[in-house]
């Protein structure tokens, strides 16, 4: 928003100038919080904001000459900046001219001279009056004494300046009166009026009867800024009808209230030829135009003048590049900002006029951003697309200023603007599935796997955290068996496993950022107990207490090849390690009796005629793990009169060679492996599909 307040020159420091929470629409209690701040544009601070009654206030005494000189309007233009949201509302203050200068003479008392065969209606300008004040307030009229012989009358020039000038209006007699005493009055139209005076002394003399005459009297020339020094501005045409030294005309400037002194450091004049050029660089921004009195003076005795005024006005050209103020800037800004957010504000100038100071600002067309046109000459830079700081972190935006002058002038200004970060990326593992082995029997707090994750997000919304959850397909609660690290993702064993009561575990784990709120995602992580041999064999056939024998009887006459029993044995190991050999222990003497090594059958290895005494046998059962774990059982072989050959009927089994016992274990472990890799694969399958 725009607001335009006026306050009068002569107000005390402390005074009210306008109502801002009122013509803001915004309750009082609101501008503290929002942190309502004060920006002069000129850099001096003039006016002060009471945030408790939400007005603006007078900082010091305001003086309109001092501020703004003759410049018909004053105004003061200032910046309120509010937050949350972020406003800017510009206020134009202008400041009221009161009659506080009377007008002044440059010189109390003027000198001049005619000659005493001057004519009716001769003219002799007078010095202008100076008043501070403007418009109404400014210098209004003049009055001369009453004179028997002259009478007043008052010019008015083409930017409205008053110029007084003494007309004869009745012929001059030196020899009655030699020196006229007049007083000149400037009044100006304040209320009330302010006044004054200087005493003008003419002299009455002989001779030289006409002066200098311009022609024309006030003229105008229009001239480029910044044309180079010594540029021909004009040449005075004056005529003097007299001859000889009467005749002879001399220039010189004449000092006006517009700006006293001023041009005489920016044009030159010459004094024999009426030649006036420029002495220095003119520049339109820092005056559009300039007043020239001319003074011309004859030679003679007494010597006549005459008074040239000339009007100089600037042409600008396009000699100002904009200039691009960042007021303000919300950096960093939120990744989730909604199309039209306010990132920075921004204003332009240009010290050029017409379309020389007209600017029209831009961005790159491929960035997320727009300029908004808040008011002339400030832009709102807001969001125009979505923002993601993981595909960019932040962007150097450029703004281009361009003026509408020819040739074209710009300038740019590059700022940073970095993206905040939120929570809109999950984690995400490596893989959903993977797979880790374990030894069973290993001791608790074993490392089995590390699940990793990524977080495309920064801070804390990519500060990960993983844990296991409970997925109820064991009996047992699975955080009893595995415990994870929170902040590596390292699974470790709770307790010793045992792969004979659990071969494979599914360990579900989940991974959460620590954003607001939090996102999180998981991963299944199959866990496979490799088996270790920690079971011995166990004796199922012949079963017998600890420490006790089984008999067997057999009868006393019987052939090589009779089965007499068969050892029967179990291991809960799995592959290589339930792997079962027989044989029997070595003993003193030898024995008729032989075991087969898989199959664990016990036959006659050589004919038995007579069998006395009973047979101890010790045959041992081993498995093939690493190490070697066994079982034995004691079996005693004796004589049965008239028996039943139970096993036997005689098999007439023949001996089995060397190349056929190798011959069978390599089947064996073939067919083991064959069955193990299956199972593997099979689980591996059955996994990813999970």
């Amino acid at each position: 928003a725009q607001l335009r307040y006026s306050v009068p020159e002569d107000r005390e420091p402390g005074s009210s100038v306008g109502d801002l929470a009122k013509d803001l629409g915004v309750e009082v209690r609101s501008l503290a919080s929002r942190s309502l701040r004060l920006v002069s544009e000129g850099g001096q601070r003039h006016f002060q904001v009471d945030l408790a009654a939400g007005v603006l206030l007078l900082d010091s005494r305001l003086d309109r000459e001092a501020l703004c000189g003759q410049s018909p309007t004053c105004s003061l233009h200032l910046q309120l900046v509010m937050e949350n949201p972020l406003q800017l509302h510009r206020v134009e203050v202008e400041v009221l001219d009161v009659n506080d200068n009377a007008p002044q003479f440059p010189k109390p008392e003027v000198v001049l001279e005619i000659t005493e065969v001057a004519n009716p209606g001769t003219r002799l300008p007078l010095e202008v009056a100076e008043d501070p004040d403007m418009g109404s307030n400014s210098i209004s009229t003049y009055e001369l004494s009453p004179s028997e012989h002259f009478a007043l009358n008052i010019n008015t020039r083409g930017d409205g300046l008053k110029m007084p000038e003494i007309v004869l209006e009745k012929a001059l007699d030196r020899e009655k009166v030699a020196v006229h005493h007049l007083t000149l009055t400037a009044l100006d139209g304040g209320n009330p009026v302010k006044s004054g005076t200087a005493k003008v002394t003419i002299h009455v003399l002989d001779a030289n009867d006409n002066p200098p005459v311009c022609d024309p009297p006030i003229s105008k020339v229009h001239l480029e800024e910044n044309v180079p020094v010594g540029t021909l501005v004009t040449k005075l045409n004056v005529t003097d009808l007299d001859e000889g030294p009467n005749g002879d005309v001399e220039y010189s400037f004449k000092t006006s209230n517009n700006a006293p002194g001023k041009f005489t450091k920016l044009f030159s004049l010459d004094p024999r030829t009426g030649e006036i050029r420029t002495k220095g660089p003119l520049d339109y921004e820092e005056s559009s135009a300039y007043e020239i009195a001319v003074r011309a003076r004859d030679k003679g005795s007494p010597a006549m003048e005459g008074h040239c005024h000339l009007r100089v006005e600037l042409i600008d050209i396009n000699d100002n590049s904009p200039e691009i103020v960042l007021t303000s800037l919300s950096s960093p800004v939120q990744e989730d900002a909604t199309p039209g957010t306010v990132i920075a504000l921004i204003g332009v100038k240009d010290s050029d006029s017409g379309d020389n100071g007209q600017v029209r600002l831009q961005i790159a067309k491929e960035l997320p951003f727009k300029l908004v046109s808040s008011f002339k000459e400030h832009f709102s830079l807001v969001t125009n697309g979505p923002l993601d700081r993981e595909k960019v972190s932040g962007y150097n935006i450029t703004v281009r200023a361009v003026d509408l002058g020819s040739p074209q002038r710009a300038t740019q200004k590059t700022f940073y603007l970095r993206i905040a970060d939120v929570n809109d990326n999950a984690p995400n593992f490596s893989s959903p599935f993977d797979t880790a082995h374990v030894q069973e029997n290993s001791l608790p707090g074993t490392s089995v796997f590390s699940v990793s994750a990524s977080d495309p997000d920064e801070g804390s919304n990519a500060k990960l955290s993983y844990s296991i959850l409970d997925n109820g397909l064991q009996d047992v609660p699975i955080s009893t068996y595995f415990r994870i690290d929170q902040d590596n993702g390292t699974i470790y064993t709770v307790r010793a496993l045992d792969y004979e009561q659990d071969k494979v575990f599914q360990v579900p784990v989940e991974v959460k950022d620590a954003g607001s709120p939090a996102l999180s995602s998981t991963a299944v992580v199959h866990v496979f107990v490799l088996d270790e041999n920690d079971n011995a064999p166990t004796i199922v056939y012949p079963s017998v207490p600890k420490g006790s024998a089984f008999h067997q009887t057999i009868p006393t006459l019987v052939e090589p090849g009779y089965l007499v029993t068969k050892v029967v044995a179990v291991d809960a190991d799995s592959g290589h390690n339930a792997w079962l050999s027989y044989q029997l222990q070595e003993t003193t003497e030898a024995l008729p009796f032989q075991v087969e090594r898989r199959s664990g059958e016990i036959r006659v290895a050589q004919a038995l005629r007579e069998l006395d005494d009973p047979h101890r046998l010790v045959v041992e059962v081993r498995d093939n793990g690493t190490p070697s774990l066994s079982a034995s059982v004691v079996i005693v072989i004796s004589p049965e009169e008239n028996s039943v050959q139970d096993f036997a009927k005689s098999l007439d089994l023949p001996k089995a060679s060397p190349n056929d016992t190798n011959l069978t274990l390599y089947l064996i472990v073939s067919l083991v492996s064959i069955s193990l890799v299956s199972c593997v694969m099979f689980a591996v399958v059955a996994a990813r599909c999970l």
